[in-house]
Protein backbone atom coordinates (compact mmCIF):
# COMPACT_ATOMS: atom_id res chain seq x y z
CA UNK A 1 0.00 0.00 0.00
CA UNK A 2 2.48 2.36 0.86
CA UNK A 3 4.19 1.83 -2.49
CA UNK A 4 0.85 3.08 -4.48
CA UNK A 5 1.11 5.85 -1.60
CA UNK A 6 4.81 7.26 -2.28
CA UNK A 7 3.75 6.94 -6.23
CA UNK A 8 0.53 9.03 -5.61
CA UNK A 9 2.81 12.10 -3.59
CA UNK A 10 5.00 11.66 -6.22
CA UNK A 11 2.37 12.74 -8.76
CA UNK A 12 0.66 15.26 -6.67
CA UNK A 13 3.90 17.05 -5.36
CA UNK A 14 5.66 17.19 -9.33
CA UNK A 15 2.27 18.66 -10.28
CA UNK A 16 2.50 21.17 -7.53
CA UNK A 17 5.49 21.89 -8.26
CA UNK A 18 5.46 22.56 -11.69
CA UNK A 19 2.34 24.09 -11.70
CA UNK A 20 2.94 26.90 -8.71
CA UNK A 21 6.64 27.07 -10.65
CA UNK A 22 4.98 28.50 -13.66
CA UNK A 23 3.47 30.85 -11.60
CA UNK A 24 6.39 32.36 -10.63
CA UNK A 25 7.49 34.24 -13.93
CA UNK A 26 4.57 36.10 -13.50
CA UNK A 27 4.59 37.02 -10.05
CA UNK A 28 8.28 38.48 -10.36
CA UNK A 29 6.50 41.57 -12.78
CA UNK A 30 5.17 42.55 -9.11
CA UNK A 31 7.32 44.42 -7.21
CA UNK A 32 5.71 43.81 -4.06
CA UNK A 33 7.39 40.50 -2.56
CA UNK A 34 4.62 39.33 -0.99
CA UNK A 35 3.38 37.18 -4.13
CA UNK A 36 6.45 35.38 -4.77
CA UNK A 37 6.37 34.71 -0.39
CA UNK A 38 2.61 33.11 -0.67
CA UNK A 39 3.27 31.37 -3.88
CA UNK A 40 6.54 29.57 -1.93
CA UNK A 41 4.83 29.04 1.21
CA UNK A 42 1.85 27.48 -1.32
CA UNK A 43 4.62 24.78 -2.62
CA UNK A 44 5.62 24.14 0.99
CA UNK A 45 2.05 23.62 2.06
CA UNK A 46 1.52 20.70 -0.44
CA UNK A 47 4.21 19.21 0.47
CA UNK A 48 3.08 19.07 4.13
CA UNK A 49 -0.30 18.51 2.99
CA UNK A 50 0.55 15.48 0.73
CA UNK A 51 2.71 13.74 3.63
CA UNK A 52 0.11 13.93 5.93
CA UNK A 53 -3.06 13.70 3.51
CA UNK A 54 -1.36 11.00 0.81
CA UNK A 55 1.47 9.08 2.86
CA UNK A 56 -0.27 9.24 6.31
CA UNK A 57 2.81 9.93 8.02
CA UNK A 58 2.06 12.28 11.52
CA UNK A 59 3.99 15.37 12.06
CA UNK A 60 4.49 16.32 15.79
CA UNK A 61 6.51 18.88 17.13
CA UNK A 62 8.05 19.52 20.32
CA UNK A 63 9.16 22.43 22.14
CA UNK A 64 8.32 26.22 21.26
CA UNK A 65 8.92 27.77 17.55
CA UNK A 66 11.39 29.98 17.43
CA UNK A 67 10.56 34.17 17.88
CA UNK A 68 12.47 36.93 15.77
CA UNK A 69 15.93 36.89 14.47
CA UNK A 70 17.81 33.78 15.76
CA UNK A 71 20.05 31.07 13.80
CA UNK A 72 18.11 28.38 13.97
CA UNK A 73 20.41 24.95 13.07
CA UNK A 74 18.49 22.02 12.04
CA UNK A 75 19.58 17.94 11.43
CA UNK A 76 18.88 17.20 7.76
CA UNK A 77 18.09 13.64 6.83
CA UNK A 78 15.42 14.16 4.19
CA UNK A 79 14.22 16.89 1.34
CA UNK A 80 11.25 17.48 3.44
CA UNK A 81 12.24 19.23 5.97
CA UNK A 82 14.18 21.54 3.63
CA UNK A 83 10.83 22.20 1.53
CA UNK A 84 8.68 22.14 4.75
CA UNK A 85 11.06 25.00 6.42
CA UNK A 86 8.17 27.96 5.10
CA UNK A 87 5.65 25.62 6.71
CA UNK A 88 7.17 25.18 10.11
CA UNK A 89 8.47 28.65 10.52
CA UNK A 90 7.74 31.94 10.58
CA UNK A 91 8.86 33.32 6.91
CA UNK A 92 12.57 32.13 7.63
CA UNK A 93 15.87 32.82 5.96
CA UNK A 94 17.51 29.86 4.73
CA UNK A 95 20.79 29.24 4.14
CA UNK A 96 21.01 26.97 0.46
CA UNK A 97 23.37 25.77 -1.75
CA UNK A 98 24.09 28.42 -4.44
CA UNK A 99 22.57 25.57 -7.37
CA UNK A 100 19.11 25.98 -6.16
CA UNK A 101 19.28 30.01 -7.16
CA UNK A 102 19.63 28.61 -10.72
CA UNK A 103 16.66 25.82 -10.99
CA UNK A 104 14.55 26.84 -13.68
CA UNK A 105 11.08 28.36 -12.68
CA UNK A 106 12.25 28.49 -9.01
CA UNK A 107 15.63 29.74 -8.56
CA UNK A 108 14.29 33.56 -8.52
CA UNK A 109 11.33 32.94 -6.84
CA UNK A 110 14.00 31.36 -4.03
CA UNK A 111 16.16 34.32 -4.25
CA UNK A 112 13.27 36.84 -3.49
CA UNK A 113 11.50 34.51 -1.02
CA UNK A 114 14.66 34.97 0.97
CA UNK A 115 17.07 32.23 0.47
CA UNK A 116 20.95 32.82 1.91
CA UNK A 117 23.09 31.68 -1.51
CA UNK A 118 26.00 29.46 0.35
CA UNK A 119 28.87 28.09 -1.98
CA UNK A 120 30.59 24.84 -0.87
CA UNK A 121 33.92 26.96 -1.95
CA UNK A 122 33.83 30.09 -0.72
CA UNK A 123 36.16 32.52 -1.08
CA UNK A 124 36.28 35.96 0.71
CA UNK A 125 33.84 37.75 -1.32
CA UNK A 126 31.26 35.18 -1.65
CA UNK A 127 31.47 34.95 2.09
CA UNK A 128 30.97 38.90 2.58
CA UNK A 129 28.04 38.58 0.04
CA UNK A 130 26.42 35.54 2.42
CA UNK A 131 26.97 37.58 5.81
CA UNK A 132 25.59 40.62 4.43
CA UNK A 133 22.26 39.13 3.28
CA UNK A 134 21.83 37.03 6.14
CA UNK A 135 22.10 40.58 8.65
CA UNK A 136 20.02 42.09 6.22
CA UNK A 137 17.31 39.24 6.33
CA UNK A 138 17.69 38.84 10.17
CA UNK A 139 16.82 42.71 10.33
CA UNK A 140 13.83 42.43 9.27
CA UNK A 141 12.95 39.92 12.49
CA UNK A 142 13.38 36.94 10.69
CA UNK A 143 15.00 33.41 11.52
CA UNK A 144 18.24 32.44 9.81
CA UNK A 145 17.48 28.68 8.99
CA UNK A 146 20.62 26.20 8.71
CA UNK A 147 21.54 22.84 8.26
CA UNK A 148 25.04 22.74 10.17
CA UNK A 149 26.34 19.53 8.92
CA UNK A 150 26.22 20.43 5.39
CA UNK A 151 24.27 18.19 3.65
CA UNK A 152 21.41 15.23 3.94
CA UNK A 153 22.82 12.29 6.19
CA UNK A 154 21.43 8.97 6.44
CA UNK A 155 19.42 8.78 9.80
CA UNK A 156 21.95 6.98 12.59
CA UNK A 157 24.74 8.90 11.62
CA UNK A 158 26.47 12.21 13.69
CA UNK A 159 28.98 13.87 10.85
CA UNK A 160 30.78 16.43 12.81
CA UNK A 161 29.59 20.54 11.88
CA UNK A 162 30.61 22.28 8.96
CA UNK A 163 33.33 24.67 9.90
CA UNK A 164 31.92 27.66 8.77
CA UNK A 165 28.93 27.16 11.52
CA UNK A 166 30.79 28.41 14.42
CA UNK A 167 32.10 31.48 12.34
CA UNK A 168 28.75 32.08 11.24
CA UNK A 169 27.23 32.16 15.14
CA UNK A 170 30.09 34.45 16.00
CA UNK A 171 29.73 36.96 13.60
CA UNK A 172 25.65 36.92 13.50
CA UNK A 173 25.95 37.28 17.35
CA UNK A 174 22.21 36.07 17.37
CA UNK A 175 21.38 33.33 19.85
CA UNK A 176 20.86 29.41 18.31
CA UNK A 177 17.91 27.02 18.34
CA UNK A 178 18.88 23.85 17.80
CA UNK A 179 16.04 21.49 15.79
CA UNK A 180 16.43 17.44 15.68
CA UNK A 181 14.42 15.72 12.86
CA UNK A 182 14.05 11.67 12.31
CA UNK A 183 12.55 12.31 8.58
CA UNK A 184 15.13 10.07 7.26
CA UNK A 185 13.63 6.55 8.11
CA UNK A 186 10.40 7.46 6.45
CA UNK A 187 11.15 9.97 3.67
CA UNK A 188 14.42 9.68 2.29
CA UNK A 189 13.77 7.96 -1.13
CA UNK A 190 11.41 7.77 -3.47
CA UNK A 191 9.85 4.81 -1.70
CA UNK A 192 8.08 6.42 1.75
CA UNK A 193 7.22 4.70 5.18
CA UNK A 194 4.51 5.22 7.63
CA UNK A 195 5.36 6.63 10.71
CA UNK A 196 5.81 9.77 12.66
CA UNK A 197 8.09 12.53 12.06
CA UNK A 198 9.44 14.67 15.37
CA UNK A 199 10.82 17.77 15.19
CA UNK A 200 12.27 18.73 18.31
CA UNK A 201 13.32 22.32 18.72
CA UNK A 202 15.67 22.82 22.20
CA UNK A 203 16.21 25.70 24.41
CA UNK A 204 17.88 28.71 22.75
CA UNK A 205 21.46 28.62 23.16
CA UNK A 206 22.89 31.88 24.00
CA UNK A 207 25.26 34.13 21.09
CA UNK A 208 29.32 34.30 22.17
CA UNK A 209 29.42 31.13 23.68
CA UNK A 210 33.25 29.80 22.64
CA UNK A 211 33.59 27.85 19.37
CA UNK A 212 34.04 24.44 20.91
CA UNK A 213 30.97 24.89 23.48
CA UNK A 214 28.54 25.87 20.66
CA UNK A 215 29.61 23.28 18.45
CA UNK A 216 29.44 20.58 21.18
CA UNK A 217 25.76 21.86 22.64
CA UNK A 218 24.35 22.32 18.80
CA UNK A 219 25.62 18.66 17.64
CA UNK A 220 24.64 16.90 20.69
CA UNK A 221 20.96 18.52 20.28
CA UNK A 222 20.57 18.47 16.80
CA UNK A 223 21.10 14.32 17.01
CA UNK A 224 18.63 14.12 19.92
CA UNK A 225 16.68 11.76 17.69
CA UNK A 226 19.48 10.21 15.64
CA UNK A 227 18.75 6.73 16.98
CA UNK A 228 20.33 4.12 14.77
CA UNK A 229 17.96 1.91 12.69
Amino acid sequence: MMGVRSVLFALWFGVASVGLGLLNPFLQLFRDRRHIVANCERWSAAQRWGVEHILGIRLVIEGGLPEGPVLVAMKHESMFEAVDMPTLLPFPAIFAKVELLRLPAWGKAAARYGLVPVERDQGAKALRAMLAAARQLSSENRPLAIFPEGTRVPHGTRPPLQAGFAGLYKMLGTPVVPVAVDSGPLMRGFWKKRGTITYRFGEPIPAGLPREEIEARVHAAINALNTPE
